[in-house]
């Protein structure tokens, strides 16, 4: 498996370079020469999930590092369930929330650290990497105690839902967090500022678990095929995605063109209305980052969208073929007073995705939306709205008393270099 640049063609590189390195030159985006197409894929759907899963990623980088490699990446990484639930007549969730730190990211941040563990070849490495909320959790709980790596996450102080930061910021260990006074878009700015300044990658050895890592991309196009696999042959659905650095979306994108029957996806977004408005007037045109509800979401520029157009060149197709839907916080509440009057417990995130794709369907149309992560991660806003008690998970229980051991910093970048050259492990 080659990948190239998005930003410098010429940069050529294979799958264990891009997950080492992250990104390429001037912050480039990597993205796969070729996307592998699978055969008979109804066939495929009818495998369990980690056997299946285990026959997607060997399309990609089977021929790179073999079938046993991959398998055991692969068994070791989804060690934990999925499931999809009917909500109503047309829509149905899939659960992607039942990992070790109850969110989806628990798929991609598992896999990618089965790749460096299995690539860096003992080689001492840092994990930077900023969150909206699940990511850190994900990509802490993945690493945390593995030799040779490093973990720093950065995130908005205030901007995260307490239970979020106890599930990652009460570590310790090779695990460190950062409390930035600032946005989503900040952090992650300091953190493409750091790939790019050769005093930090020399000392360092940086490498980023965010989105923009391929492994992430590769393991979540799996849970694509999870969600198709009940789905009747000639009626394929309608997914919508809870979109904010639109990794997630990619994933599914990257599943379609890998043969995955998919009508149509629905880019859901909140209040953080970036990508709609540049689908409806094709200009791209961010403005200031707009707290909301479904905070994972709060992000203006978000980093995979260059993926995302590059997909659908790959595909010969036109974006005009992707629905973007903006949900307010009114109409987000609205969808999580429905989802529980239908009997079905939710949180901000997938209510967005759950409104977005009520408003897509048409009549005989099969629906389903993405749900991201426990409603107990958004305990707080949750009960608020639905005016009901919510049980802690185990996970949640543990942390829920733990001391938060997290550094605070300003939205400089020299802070930043300074803690990260200063302070070690």
């Amino acid at each position: 498996m080659k990948l190239y640049n998005l930003r410098h063609p010429d940069e050529q590189v294979s799958f264990a370079d891009a997950v080492k390195l992250g990104m390429g030159r001037d912050r480039g985006l990597f993205f796969p020469t070729v996307i592998p197409r699978l055969r008979d894929v109804q066939k495929l759907l009818q495998l369990p999930f980690v056997e299946r899963s285990q026959r997607i990623i060997e399309a990609w980088i089977g021929s790179d590092h073999g079938s046993e490699i991959v398998c055991r990446m692969v068994e070791k990484a989804f060690n934990f369930p999925l499931d999809l639930v009917k909500v109503d007549a047309q829509r149905q969730v899939l659960e992607l929330f039942h990992g070790p730190t109850l969110a989806f990211k628990d798929f991609g941040a598992r896999f990618m650290a089965q790749c460096l563990s299995e690539f860096a070849a003992g080689q001492q490495t840092t994990i930077l990497t900023a969150t909206s909320g699940d990511t850190g959790a994900a990509v802490a709980h993945a690493f945390y105690g593995l030799p040779g790596i490093n973990v720093v996450v950065l995130y908005p102080e205030g901007k995260i839902s307490p239970l979020q930061e106890k599930l990652f910021c009460t570590l310790g260990k090779n695990i460190r967090t950062i409390s930035v006074s600032a946005d989503f878009d900040a952090c992650q700015e300091l953190v493409k500022q750091a790939f790019v300044d050769d005093d930090l990658q020399r000392a360092l050895n940086l490498n980023s678990a965010n989105s923009i890592n391929i492994s992430r991309l590769l393991a979540q196009i799996c849970y694509y095929f999870e969600a198709v696999a009940t789905c009747e042959p000639d009626n394929p659905p309608v997914i919508a995605v809870p979109s904010g650095n639109f990794g997630n979306l990619t994933a599914g994108l990257l599943a379609r063109a890998m043969g995955l029957p998919v009508k149509r996806f629905i880019a859901a977004t909140n209040s953080n209305d970036t990508v709609p408005r540049y689908l409806h007037d094709r200009v791209w045109a961010p403005v200031k980052t707009v707290a909301t509800a479904s905070n994972a979401m709060d992000v203006a520029e978000p980093s995979n969208w260059p993926r995302v157009e590059a997909v659908f060149a790959a595909m010969n197709q036109s974006l005009e073929e992707l629905t973007g839907i903006a949900i307010s916080e009114e109409q987000t509440r609205d969808s999580l007073l429905e989802l529980n009057r239908l009997g079905y417990l939710s949180e901000p995130h997938a209510a967005v995705a759950a409104a977005a794709l009520r408003q897509s369907l048409q009549p005989g149309e099969q629906g389903i939306f993405l749900g991201t992560a426990h409603p107990a991660k958004f305990k707080e806003s949750v009960e608020m709205i639905l005016d009901l008690h919510v049980e802690l998970p185990a996970a949640l229980q543990a942390v829920a008393d733990r001391e938060i051991l997290s550094t605070r910093l300003a939205a400089d970048f020299q802070q930043l270099k300074n803690y990260l050259l200063n302070s070690a492990i």
